[in-house]
């Protein structure tokens, strides 16, 4: 007698295709936040018009006063911040999420993979909120003491801007950066390391990672402040570099190198600003 044939259930179809939903998941969360960024939902301009009208690093535009700090608005910011983070360090976070997704298919529990791995990427994320937090603070001081032009969000002092330029070359030649890098760039050293189990292991583990993550790479999202925070070339070029960071070979080299662009280019900025 022929044996009934098994038609595999929602929960299997999506453990075969794990990879695909995760994917597919980073894919539309990359799509919506790159959406938002550009077009600077709740702002009073587009990212587009503020690119367009963005001036070099330390030259404020005449525009008037820029928006009332009230609570609503510094949450419109944080959100604002955090959603950027997200369309710029997703994509960098694929690796590790796909290896991840891939060793809990091969666990006790396949069906979850594509669950744990989501969770492993709202972790990530979680982390990134922490420093849009951080950083919309730091905006908030920077617009009260009169350094930061408020409409156009970028610094209003050329010294500051080359000051923040050559401490984000400086710290390309630390230890901290080559520790925190050089666990982004090994995914399974991370994985095995730190490995948790369960939904909250995933929730943790993906923080952890983005700890690193963050460790790694907040001085260059400061940079944000000096080319402009809703500049869409510095979000482009900024999350281009870090993508090639983790991923290019001799990454000591390629870190050092960027250190000694950004010097020279802070150097550069600081001889012009007096």
């Amino acid at each position: 007698m022929a044996q009934p044939q098994h038609i595999p259930g929602p929960a299997e179809r999506l453990a075969r295709n794990d990879q695909a939903v995760v994917l597919g998941a980073v894919a539309f969360i990359v799509l919506l936040s790159a959406l938002y960024t550009v077009m600077g939902a709740g702002m009073n301009m587009t990212a587009v018009e503020m690119t367009r009208m963005a001036r070099p690093i330390g030259e404020p535009m005449e525009m008037g006063a820029g928006t009332p700090w009230t609570a609503g608005y510094a949450g419109l910011i944080f959100l604002m911040w955090w959603v950027m983070m997200i369309a710029m360090m997703t994509p960098s976070a694929a690796p590790v999420l796909l290896l991840f997704s891939a060793i809990k298919k091969a666990g006790s529990q396949p069906a979850k993979a594509p669950l744990l791995s989501l969770l492993f990427l709202s972790g990530y994320l979680l982390a990134w909120a922490f420093f849009s937090a951080i950083a919309t603070a730091l905006q908030w001081w920077l617009e009260t003491m009169g350094l930061s032009d408020g409409p156009m969000m970028s610094l209003s002092s050329r010294a500051l801007g080359g000051a923040l330029l050559l401490a984000a070359g400086a710290y390309q030649f630390t230890p901290y950066k080559h520790a925190c890098l050089s666990h982004c760039r090994m995914p399974v050293h991370f994985l095995t390391v730190h490995n948790r189990t369960g939904l909250a292991g995933a929730v943790l583990m993906g923080a952890h990672h983005g700890t690193f993550c963050l460790g790694c790479c907040w001085v260059l999202m400061l940079l944000l402040f000096a080319g402009g925070i809703m500049n869409l070339y510095w979000i482009a070029g900024l999350a281009l570099f870090i993508l090639a960071e983790k991923t290019f070979p001799h990454p000591k080299l390629f870190t050092a190198a960027a250190g000694v662009l950004l010097c020279l280019a802070g150097s550069y900025v600081l001889a012009t600003a007096f």
